[in-house]
């Protein structure tokens, strides 16, 4: 048999002693990862699992000739490594390869499943979710709830595994989340091993740059670092980008942004502009209750790395209030693509892209041609004004603006409250105040232009009047770029002033 301990004996655990080294090479290993499992249909789904669990007996081929094993035993080997087992053979194939693995070595298997949830939130976007659930839940308990063949079992997901049903009435499952202590400075890089990287490269002037892009997660009490981001930035000689945005589906945003309510909506505005929220964080979360209950959003985007704990109070429950932030920059853009990809109906590419641009080389005649027609565009897609429009606009131009531009909506300044305020965070650019009207039903249709000359008009009079731009003058901004608008149904009025 291979010695795999060539493989540790230069690494940090090797130096932990007997304790560890004496387990080293000693257990038969059963290793799944349901990362790619990622179908539409639960037919499809249940085939690839197949496939998977026939290429784990195939990987351990010396059970084929095995004199430890009978003929049965051997002909059960065969069923599932010829990938033509049927569902209930597959919803045993753990606990079958356990025993066969136990049988010939004399010793208990050591279980791995990587990614276990990924075909779980599959079911749950694409309507198998009871199928999966329902397999997973025997797959599972065959092999890790009261099996014999079994020396110690791990699993790795996002989201928590007790309130899935799946282990129903295990009593020895052990969960470690990212509000634990317990393993936490395991799940990533740390603030000392950044550092120890970083001078094993000689790039020691580059820590800040990663921090700012890699840092801010945080398990339990530790900091830690995206690995995976941190090993492609230095394999790229150092060059920041959003690598963690390529490696897996980021579509519950987009959902989560398609069907966000009013305070779902200024919550994510709040988090794009670098700002904190405070939400109830329960851990065990389960998918159907994303959509059933807006407060698991939160909990949700927490456990799949999308959100950081800033301060935790912890509550009796085992659970916790907690002030959560987005990460880093590299999340910063997940969000930006995912908002933008779900409102494509309210924000064409091109248009985002032409007003990125405008802002970054700081040309104001571009900016303000480009924000007339995403406002036009945006405006005339929607047949009548309602909130989702509303948060809709706002979420995108917060990721438009690329924090360049702080957004606010709804807030006083002067002698009243505006509509949307884009306030520079560069005092080059020029702040920006939009004021929105609505027309009211039974306009009649030769009255429908001049009503909207005139309404946007009084929006454009109103910016001036209440003094919109008051609070930014106070911060020592001085151009100003300001839009009324006026919208009935599918037409809309434009006007617009700089100062």
């Amino acid at each position: 048999q291979e010695d795999t301990s060539i493989y540790f004996k230069d690494k940090q655990i090797w130096q932990c002693g007997s304790g560890y080294t004496r387990h080293q090479g000693k257990y038969p290993v059963i290793f799944l990862t349901f990362k790619d499992v990622k179908c539409l249909t639960w037919q499809e789904t249940f085939q690839k699992i197949r496939k998977l669990i026939s290429l784990e007996f195939i990987r351990h081929s010396e059970l084929e000739e095995s004199t430890a094993l009978g003929i049965y035993e051997k002909e059960q080997y065969h069923r599932l490594a010829s990938d033509n087992a049927n569902e209930v053979d597959c919803q045993m194939g753990l606990q079958i390869l356990s025993l066969l693995l136990h049988k010939h070595y004399g010793q208990e298997c050591i279980i791995i499943i990587d990614e276990y949830d990924t075909p779980i939130q599959q079911g749950h976007h694409c309507n198998f979710y009871p199928e999966i659930v329902n397999f997973m839940r025997n797959f599972f308990s065959g092999g890790l709830k009261d099996n014999p063949h079994l020396a110690f079992g791990f699993l790795t997901g996002i989201l928590r595994v007790a309130k899935e049903s799946i282990f129903s009435g295990m009593n020895n499952l052990k969960t470690n989340s990212i509000l634990d202590d317990s393993y936490s400075e395991y799940f990533g890089f740390t603030k000392d091993e950044i550092r120890d990287i970083m001078e094993y490269y000689g790039r020691t002037d580059k820590y800040e740059e990663i921090c700012e892009w890699y840092d801010g997660y945080r398990f339990g009490d530790t900091d830690i670092f995206n690995p995976w981001s941190v090993l492609n930035y230095m394999d790229e000689d150092c060059s920041a980008k959003a690598y963690w945005q390529s490696t897996g589906d980021n579509s519950i945003i987009r959902q989560i942004v398609a069907e966000a309510d009013d305070e779902t909506a200024d919550n994510l505005r709040k988090l794009m502009q670098g700002q904190m929220v405070s939400s109830y964080v329960d851990t065990s979360v389960i998918y159907p209750e994303i959509r059933n209950n807006p407060t698991t959003i939160y909990s949700f985007l927490l456990s799949a790395g999308y959100l950081k704990v800033v301060k935790k109070d912890e509550l009796h429950d085992g659970n916790a209030i907690c002030d959560i932030a987005i990460p880093n920059k590299e999340i910063f853009y997940v969000y930006e693509k995912e908002i933008l990809s779900a409102l494509t109906n309210v924000i064409s590419q091109s248009t985002a892209i032409a007003i990125q641009q405008a802002i970054i080389k700081q040309d104001v005649p571009k900016l303000q041609d480009n924000l007339q027609k995403l406002l036009l565009n945006s405006i005339s897609s929607f047949d009548y004004a309602h909130e989702n429009f509303y948060h809709g606009l706002i979420l995108g131009i917060c990721a438009i603006m690329n924090n360049l531009y702080r957004v606010d909506s709804n807030r006083e300044s002067g002698h009243g409250r505006y509509d949307i305020q884009l306030r520079p965070y560069d005092k080059k650019m020029p702040g920006i105040i939009i004021e929105l009207k609505v027309l009211k039903d039974g306009v009649a249709e030769s009255r429908i232009d001049s009503e909207l000359e005139a309404s946007a008009k009084e929006a454009l009079a109103q910016i001036e009047r209440q003094q919109y731009v008051t609070a930014m003058k106070q911060q020592g901004i001085t151009h100003f770029f300001k839009v009324g608008v006026s919208f009935y149904k599918k037409h809309v009025k434009l006007l617009s002033d700089t100062e």
